[in-house]
């Protein structure tokens, strides 16, 4: 059965309410089948914004582009929270058209989230790679739900390319370089975010997902070792899959004998 058809967008709607009663709305809005940002561009784009200015070392863009796509997608939000603080308290709603997550958390972890998404749907091609996380977002993640979502993602990207007739990389290695180039555009936006501000909000939040990519080579190199304990159910008996797989499939089974 095919699945239900999803809307033309994706609307993720931030709020931020601080302890002083001001609030801060922010909605990213993407394609629902590229997961593209839709966004509308600062009329004034800030100095910091062009692709030139502390550029990030593996940038791929050509010098024709004038400006970075993910700092322009970041401009707003960088400048509504310019001169606030890392450890600033903050009750952060995020709205989805399926649920609502709350959490009272730093500014910074709030933060982290929204831009997460901003600079993996932006037309970065070194971001672009995260893009498929997008579409199924989970606001404040802790390390091991964020793992598991980028393995995930990666390793059904792996299947697609399989039915393609391509080889797929089963082993994770490509993921790993995939998260070293992602971690080069931090670094190369965590310097350009320093430049852009006055307080450190917007940069720890960056240094936040810089520190996701240097985990994800950890896990990955630890053969998912906090994952095998709760696929012990498969772990214990490989051949009990097989078995499954003749039943549904009796022309193999017939095969198999």
């Amino acid at each position: 059965m095919p699945l239900k058809k999803e809307p033309t967008e994706i609307r993720y709607l931030y709020k931020f309410k601080f302890d002083d009663g001001t609030e801060k709305n922010f909605e990213v809005v993407l394609n629902s089948t590229t997961l593209e940002l839709i966004r509308d561009d600062p009329k004034s784009k800030p100095e910091w914004t062009r692709l030139k200015f502390a550029q990030c070392e593996n940038c791929p863009l050509p010098d024709t582009i004038e400006y970075c796509p993910v700092a322009i997608s970041l401009a707003k939000l960088v400048e509504s929270f310019h001169d606030a603080a890392s450890y600033e308290s903050a009750a952060v709603t995020v709205e989805t058209a399926q649920r609502t997550y709350f959490k009272q958390t730093t500014l910074q972890k709030g933060l982290s989230a929204i831009i997460g998404i901003y600079m993996s749907t932006s037309d970065c091609p070194v971001m672009d790679r995260l893009r498929p996380m997008t579409r199924f977002h989970l606001p404040f993640a802790n390390s091991i739900e964020t793992f598991f979502r980028s393995v995930s993602s990666y390793l059904t990207a792996q299947f697609l390319l399989m039915r393609q007739g391509h080889r797929p990389d089963w082993e994770l290695k490509n993921l790993q370089g995939i998260y070293k180039e992602v971690n080069l555009v931090n670094k190369g936006m965590t310097t350009r975010l320093l430049k852009a501000t006055e307080k450190d909000a917007n940069v720890n939040a960056v240094v936040i997902l810089h520190s996701f990519g240097d985990g994800i080579n950890y896990f990955i190199d630890s053969g998912l070792a906090e994952l095998e304990p709760m696929f012990e159910v498969f772990l214990k008996d490989p051949t009990a899959q097989e078995n499954v797989a003749d039943v549904h499939d009796p022309m193999r089974s017939h095969l198999s004998r």
